[in-house]
């Protein structure tokens, strides 16, 4: 007697799962997800592609995201595969030098909002931008050589 219950249940279960099907992807978060989420005025960057595992995110300009003393902290640099940019009035320019804003330079604009995947994208320098960032600060669009997409 007790089995049939047990069987029920499970059978029932079983049912609602092809009914209600849990989806990985749902939760997923993406660059767009995560730019509606943002904070207006910062610029973010994110571990991996497609904005996720948030490295940190600024409101200024960090010169050394290895330093520990801005906005990124000392693990953060040279790890970031993509970026977002909610800015409100300027643009971001990223660099794989830091201090003297050298090494090398690309941009991302207020309109393009997010590079989701730098692995195609490359500094002035022609170094690949993937894993290569190391310090950023906002600027006006006329000091931009090159823009990640």
């Amino acid at each position: 007697m007790r089995k049939l219950p047990a069987a029920l249940t499970v059978l029932g279960m079983a049912a609602l799962g092809t009914v209600v099907p849990v989806s990985a992807a749902h939760a997923a978060e993406t660059c767009s997800d995560n730019y509606s989420a943002a904070r207006a005025g910062y610029m973010y960057a994110y571990n991996s592609v497609d904005c996720v595992g948030q490295l940190g995110l600024a409101f200024g300009d960090d010169e050394n995201w290895g330093n520990s003393s801005q906005s990124f902290q000392g693990g953060d640099t040279n790890k970031a595969s993509s970026i977002l940019n909610k800015g409100n009035s300027e643009e971001v320019q990223f660099f794989n030098g830091t201090n003297t804003w050298t090494g090398g330079h690309t941009c991302l604009s207020r309109n393009e909002r997010y590079a989701s995947d730098l692995t195609n994208n490359y500094f002035t320098s022609g170094a690949s931008a993937n894993n290569s960032i190391s310090s950023h600060r906002w600027v006006h669009a006329s000091t931009c050589d090159r823009w990640a997409t």
